[in-house]
């Protein structure tokens, strides 16, 4: 049984107040994109085996979300069988897309679906849940609102059909302690739900706060976002706390040149 775990994007991203359990309250907007990695799942009779191809995907195997999927399945259906499973890594890694999460909660659906397990979504999001903040996001995997870690969710009415987006990543790691160094957590002084629901407001306050602490170390991510601003966006924005910047278009942008080493992707929501 095969799958193609999707990134997402985030409209918006405050840092709202740092917990006592050392992570951060959030407030975001994540979406769904069509850009995808590919997950199988084969029944094995002999032993439960993860191999990989396409991207690089760094750390042990053993350590592998999709595979602590499995382990957590199996300690309360112990009896599920053994699994070969093969993951091709298509979504660039660390990049403020969510691909790990993704594919964490896809073997979660999949594994569902395999093993005929029938958990509704509320159990695979608290599954998902352990798995880390934004993998319960995928599970029903709709444009929802994502506060506390990211793992409380609100449905949000958007419409996105049509919208042309062009994603570059330049392939600059960006560590957790970097992105959180220069932030001030913070309540928004409005709400996102208000701003989403007009379009001409996006520009000036849909903002991810990460890009202030970001952007000054890194003026070529930066300069991404210009470029886009620059040929038609009419929203632009580095998504989650990776390199990854987005660039939404009415119409189709005209061909923007940009260094062969970035990773580069225009799709059509």
């Amino acid at each position: 049984m095969i799958s193609f775990p999707n990134a997402k994007i985030n409209l918006g991203l405050h840092i709202t107040s740092k917990r006592k359990d050392g992570f951060h309250d959030i407030e975001t907007c994540m979406v769904p994109i069509p850009l995808c990695d590919a997950l199988e799942m084969i029944i094995d009779n002999k032993k439960t085996t993860f191999t990989t191809s396409g991207l690089q995907v760094p750390g042990d195997p053993k350590d592998n979300l999709i595979l602590k999927a499995y382990q957590l399945l199996k300690k309360d259906f112990p009896n599920l069988p053994q699994l070969s499973i093969h993951l091709h890594k298509n979504i660039p890694i660390g990049a403020g897309l969510g691909g790990g999460s993704a594919d964490a909660a896809f073997a979660l659906n999949l594994m569902n679906n395999l093993f005929d397990l029938i958990l509704d979504d509320f159990f695979l999001e608290e599954y998902a849940a352990k798995l880390g903040s934004d993998c319960p996001f995928f599970i029903e995997n709709t444009a929802k609102i994502a506060k506390g870690r990211g793992e409380l969710l609100e449905p949000v009415e958007l419409d996105l059909k049509g919208t042309h987006l062009v994603l570059i990543n330049p392939g600059i790691h960006i560590g957790t302690k970097e992105a959180y160094a220069g932030v001030t957590p913070a309540a928004p002084k409005v709400k996102l739900e208000a701003i989403l629901v007009d379009k001409s407001r996006w520009k000036d306050e849909l903002v991810n706060d990460f890009e202030k602490s970001i952007f000054p170390n890194h003026p070529e991510i930066a300069a991404i976002k210009e470029k886009l601003y620059e040929n038609g966006a009419y929203y632009a924005a580095m998504s989650g706390s990776g390199s990854s910047v987005f660039g939404l278009f009415d119409e189709k942008p005209g061909q923007m040149d940009w260094k062969e080493s970035y990773f580069h992707v225009e799709v059509k929501l």
